[in-house]
């Protein structure tokens, strides 16, 4: 059965010219349709499915659907498991046997995960979210403290923590270096013995009670000895509901500022707040740790984090650069928007564009703020214009901000910016409104024929907002240029100004009668 689940953007690519430009008459032929109408059609359509093969996502995916007076579905964030521990201890074999499938990248050589992958997993029908981290850097000299800053990384973004050790080495100094960390943090930390392979490597286990954080669990992901007895835990240790995955309501929204360094972050934060907060430097990369600090600007309170200015590739950097890295990562991972900062008087690199697509990858709200607005000439102000036509054409959703962090010039311009943003990322329509919008799209503009068929869309729903992700069950592939015609239409609707959309693509066929 063919299957694809995909992220869609907004990049332009070959073949976008098929179909033309908006002109308002959907939007318009929309607002005419009954919405009790366009609710009972959903429905209908919805129905319909049961006719497809559909396999056990999907029909969890729809049983959260509830078309009703809102047409809104609000589904829990699972929990969020975290594994952490030194390099070659065995965390991705032992996140391939909980996941019972080889997802994870396995090799006799310590390093080989490097990033923080996030794995859907479930054991006696209750789901979670298993996150498998790295810990690996090229200079020997600084693995220490690379190790220790992934795994706080990871242990601030969890619900629980799975501190894993080779049974057949003990603790080791690494391992304290990351004890030390995890003695310090308020979240259920379960000790994992790997490499347990017999009952003898069992009896050493029970050294590791020095580690101070509890009892240590035998297990062999290899093997799979003691794993279903270590997953029985796990289900007893998580809460059904993350507490970190899920967007806190009501307080002060997160925003996160982001930029290379030396474009003037710190300086941002400093006028906004009206104080010297953070220290100001000419020399880049100054800030190290991301600095939370709550301010009012037009008559509200936001709370910034003024992050570390982001270098080059996050696994080539060492030391200092390389927890700073990982620091802002976090911080953006808890913010609900960023403000990239981009320096008006240099050339737009391919760091503000990583830095950028890091944050679209992330799914946060995005605002852009030119800086140094005040020293920009005439000259540099018609190349900027075709930079930013040029590099920045995927994101021209996102507002726009010229300011002076410096002379605190348009500083009140983020206000509206943000709350456009923030307004876009947590929109919702509802699953009728969807259908009814799918519907009136290819009546107009239908899919092209490819090998003399023709795929249909049979249902999509917004399954969940912040960013608003969309999904799609169609009876075939659609093709790339027609995603971005959908994202599209679907930003000239309903505005979408200032956050990511996802549409999710699943390619289901009919079930054969029998």
């Amino acid at each position: 059965m063919a299957q694809l689940d995909e992220r869609n953007d907004d990049r332009p690519g070959a073949g976008d010219d098929t179909f033309p430009d908006y002109d308002g008459a959907l939007a318009a032929r929309l607002d005419e349709i009954d919405e009790a109408a366009a609710e009972q059609r959903a429905n209908a359509l919805r129905a319909g499915l049961e006719d497809y093969d559909l396999d056990d996502e999907d029909i969890q995916l729809l049983d959260q659907i509830e078309i009703g007076a809102d047409g809104y579905t609000y589904a829990p964030a699972l929990p969020v498991l975290a594994i952490v521990g030194r390099p070659n201890v065995g965390k991705s074999a032992l996140v391939n046997r909980i996941l019972g499938r080889r997802e994870a990248v396995v090799q006799d050589v310590p390093g080989v995960t490097r990033d923080r992958v996030a794995y859907k997993a479930e054991w006696n029908a209750k789901r979670f979210t298993l996150v498998d981290t790295g810990g690996w850097e090229p200079d020997a000299k600084g693995i220490n403290a690379s190790v220790a800053a992934q795994a706080e990384v990871a242990v601030d973004l969890a619900d629980a923590v799975l501190f894993v050790v080779d049974a057949t080495v003990g603790a080791t100094a690494t391992d304290e270096h990351v004890v030390k960390m995890l003695r310090g943090t308020d979240k259920p930390v379960i000790v994992v013995a790997n490499k347990a392979d017999d009952e003898r490597r069992e009896l050493d286990v029970y050294e590791l009670w020095n580690l101070g954080l509890g009892e240590p669990h035998p297990v062999s992901a290899l093997h799979g000895r003691g794993v279903a007895d270590l997953l029985d835990l796990i289900i007893k240790t998580l809460p059904d509901i993350s507490a970190v995955a899920k967007q806190e309501i009501g307080g002060p929204r997160r925003v996160a500022i982001l930029g290379r360094p030396n474009v003037g972050k710190s300086s941002l934060l400093n006028k906004a707040a009206g104080e010297e907060r953070v220290v100001v430097n000419e020399l880049s990369g100054t800030t190290r740790d991301p600095v939370d600090e709550q301010v009012e600007i037009g008559g509200k309170v936001w709370r910034f984090v003024d992050t570390a200015g982001i270098r080059k590739r996050v696994h080539l950097q060492q030391g200092a650069d390389f927890y700073a890295s990982l620091r802002t990562t976090a911080a953006l991972e808890k913010a609900e928007v960023a403000v990239v900062i981009l320096d008006v008087t240099e050339q737009i690199s391919t760091q503000d564009l990583r830095i950028i697509d890091l944050v679209l990858e992330s799914g946060r709200a995005l605002v852009i703020a030119y800086n140094k607005w005040d020293l920009l000439d005439d000259d540099r102000r018609r190349y900027l214009e075709r930079e930013i036509e040029q590099d920045l054409a995927h994101v021209t959703w996102a507002p726009r901000v010229n300011i002076s962090a410096r002379t605190g010039r348009h500083l009140e311009k983020l206000v509206p910016a943000l709350e456009t943003a923030l307004e876009s990322w947590d929109t919702r329509i509802p699953t009728g409104k969807v259908n009814a919008f799918i519907a009136e799209l290819t009546q107009e503009h239908p899919h092209p024929v490819r090998s003399g068929k023709q795929p249909r869309i049979l249902f999509g729903t917004q399954v969940s907002s912040r960013p608003p992700t969309f999904v799609l069950f169609t009876t075939g592939f659609l093709d790339p240029q027609y995603r971005r015609f959908i994202t599209r239409r679907l930003r000239e609707v309903w505005g979408f100004d200032g956050t990511p959309i996802t549409v999710n693509m699943r390619v289901r066929e009919r079930r054969k009668r029998t």
